[in-house]
């Protein structure tokens, strides 16, 4: 694999702490989310479900301390104890972002899908076209395998960028259905109808067509997959085609595929009588396993690069899989309101957020440029009884953006 990054690393001088008060990274991504606009009110969503890829093009991350303040490099930072080195100091968004949810008109839920685009001259679109690009531009979209098609891009005065948002609906006119401000997100063009891309039904995943079933073999074209990625290729055009922000014919690749498992994400579920020779039933969830059935499912694996250490404290791996997850430590973790978990990456290891009492956003994102996908904060609610797992060097973070304390178990390996 190919790492490309771009990013820069911040020297913090020895003896001083950064202000982690003042222009805190995690805030400004919370601040996008707060900003992002739906085409209908917010009742129409399932406010649980509702997902978001912010893709970046740039990362600050902060230096060492102490002694290693001069080690900029990211990969020789080899310091586990240091827990100030590759924390985010900032970034910088591009121009499109995505978010995916359950929508339901009270008589239909179903998935969609919006995409966003930056209005205003300094959009790389705008740019190429060398001027503004008026009240519309179009949008190539494929989602999945399906095949893509244009949609024509409204400016949105509300959000004062270019949306759009395709439903899977697939019933009768959704005229006679909306009103109001929705109504008026369908007749601009906002809102489109669009099940050919965006298929998917809660009903698929009930737990009581499940027993004994992978959960990856169920409805795999679903946009809402529990534990499948959704990939969404995308290119940009002004309204005329002439011009195209589409990283130069390759396109845009998205991927929502963070690794969130609980009790309505899992692997596969049954019942177990006298479990272990013991008596009654069990009702059991695989969230995330190589054992049995699953095993070569790879889930727990990590593929060690040059600069990592792997399990043993070594980096003389020769770029080795280990096919476990290493362990080393076990937390309980209360944050109170308004806290959150700093943006920040570890280098090598994988780890794992179990919430237990409360709801949060959970944030993961890669730190350097994937070949299937751009790099991407994907931000997710986290709530009691689920777990989010990160893989080695995946950035992270999490937010309590409640009023109520929330109660956290956590586990992995360092650094």
């Amino acid at each position: 694999m190919d790492i490309i990054h771009t990013d820069s690393v911040f020297r913090v001088e020895p003896g001083t702490t950064p202000n982690y008060n003042k222009g805190n990274s995690l805030v400004a991504l919370m601040n996008i989310l707060e900003s992002t606009e739906l085409a209908c009110d917010r009742e129409w969503y399932l406010r649980d479900h509702l997902q978001y890829l912010f893709p970046y093009e740039f990362l600050e991350l902060y230096g060492p301390q102490g002694g290693d303040a001069n080690i900029l490099d990211p990969t020789q930072q080899d310091n586990k104890t240091d827990f100030q080195k590759q924390n985010i100091k900032s970034f910088r968004t591009s121009s499109a972002y995505v978010i995916r949810g359950w929508v339901t008109t009270g008589e239909w839920t179903g998935p969609f899908v919006r995409l966003s685009y930056q209005a205003g001259p300094e959009s790389p679109l705008a740019i190429a076209k060398g001027g503004l690009l008026g009240q519309s531009i179009k949008a190539w979209v494929k989602v999945g395998d399906r095949p893509g098609r244009i949609f024509t891009v409204p400016y949105n005065s509300a959000s004062s960028r270019y949306d759009i948002e395709l439903w899977g609906y697939d019933s009768r006119d959704l005229h006679g259905v909306l009103g109001g401000r929705s109504l008026d997100a369908l007749t601009r063009g906002e809102l489109q109808p669009a099940p050919d891309l965006i298929r998917g039904t809660p009903s698929a995943f009930n737990r009581e067509g499940l027993n004994d079933r992978d959960m990856r073999q169920v409805a795999s074209d679903s946009a809402m997959h529990p534990i499948l990625p959704l990939r969404i290729e995308v290119a940009w055009s002004d309204v005329d085609e002439h011009v195209w922000d589409s990283k130069d014919g390759n396109n845009y690749h998205y991927e929502f595929n963070m690794m969130l498992r609980g009790w309505d994400n899992f692997v596969g579920t049954g019942i177990s009588p006298n479990p272990h020779g013991g008596i009654g039933f069990l009702e059991y969830r695989n969230l995330v396993s190589n054992y049995g059935r699953y095993t070569g499912s790879g889930e727990l694996q990590r593929q060690l690069q040059p600069w990592s250490f792997n399990a043993f404290g070594s980096k003389n791996h020769n770029n080795a899989t280990e096919p476990f997850m290493a362990v080393d430590y076990m937390d309980l973790h209360i944050l109170k309101p308004e806290c959150g978990i700093g943006l920040h990456r570890h280098r090598d290891n994988q780890e794992v957020f179990l919430m237990l009492e409360g709801r949060a956003y959970m944030v993961i994102g890669d730190w350097c440029k994937m070949p299937q996908r751009e790099r991407s904060f994907e931000v997710r609610s986290l709530r009691a009884g689920h777990f989010a797992m990160l893989r080695g060097g995946n950035l992270h973070g999490l937010m309590n953006a409640t009023d109520e304390d929330i109660q956290l178990f956590m586990f992995g390996g360092y650094d």
